[in-house]
């Protein structure tokens, strides 16, 4: 089964346990969604969707946030993980919308990357999920997967999203990338599975019997 077969297989297993795709992180708007990702880095989303309701109930825009002090912000998403940094981020990020972007978030990937605490990662999640523009967000869940099934060689997060964009069509890759994710958290997660035994894996490589080893990102 060469590369392009292995694609069309996942595709359909994937669309068949998946045929819808919630976003996971909770959120009222396109801010709201910049704000939750940001928090989401190295975090899970379930904590994230936990902490955001407490700080949504008092500044749910960047006007709001703006105001809020550092240490405000701090306070509230401690539980996240990485606070320090999180809340300075988010602090800076929300003034720049205020003065440079009329409170808007942009629409492009330049301008969203250009935001402090901004990554590709959460710029391609603000762009397809927000925005509706095709993106292909990878994450550590994706990076895995993606070496496992055979559709990259797991040099970096950067080549795995180059690779998955030439496989998969365009219009698949906001819904793609969720299912992938989904996927990666119920069926076949990083201590299990190894590429062994979950209906994707098992589908793609039959005869694999020793444990699938992945370069980190």
């Amino acid at each position: 089964m060469n590369k392009t077969e292995r694609a069309i297989v996942i595709k359909k297993i994937l669309d068949k346990v998946y045929p819808e795709t919630p976003i996971p992180l909770d959120h009222q708007d396109n801010f709201t969604l910049l704000i939750a990702v940001l928090l989401s880095a190295q975090c899970t989303d379930e904590r994230v969707n936990q902490v955001t309701p407490n700080l949504f109930s008092i500044a749910s825009d960047p006007l709001s946030m703006s105001k809020l002090s550092v240490n405000k912000i701090y306070k509230i998403i401690k539980p996240c993980g990485l606070g320090p940094q999180k809340s300075k981020a988010i602090s800076k990020l929300s003034k720049i919308l205020v003065n440079k972007f009329n409170c808007e978030v942009p629409n492009n990937f330049s301008d969203l990357e250009s935001l402090p605490g901004v990554g590709h990662k959460t710029a391609s999640v603000v762009m397809s999920q927000g925005f509706g523009i095709p993106a292909f967000a990878v994450d550590t869940h994706i990076h895995r997967l993606a070496q496992r099934w055979g559709l990259t060689n797991g040099k970096n997060v950067k080549k795995t999203e180059e690779d998955l964009k030439k496989i998969f069509p365009k219009e698949s890759w906001n819904k793609l990338h969720l299912q992938i994710i989904f996927w990666g958290r119920e069926y076949c997660m990083a201590k299990t599975c190894y590429g062994t035994e979950c209906k994707i894996c098992k589908s793609c490589y039959p005869k694999r019997k020793k444990p699938f080893v992945h370069k980190r990102p």
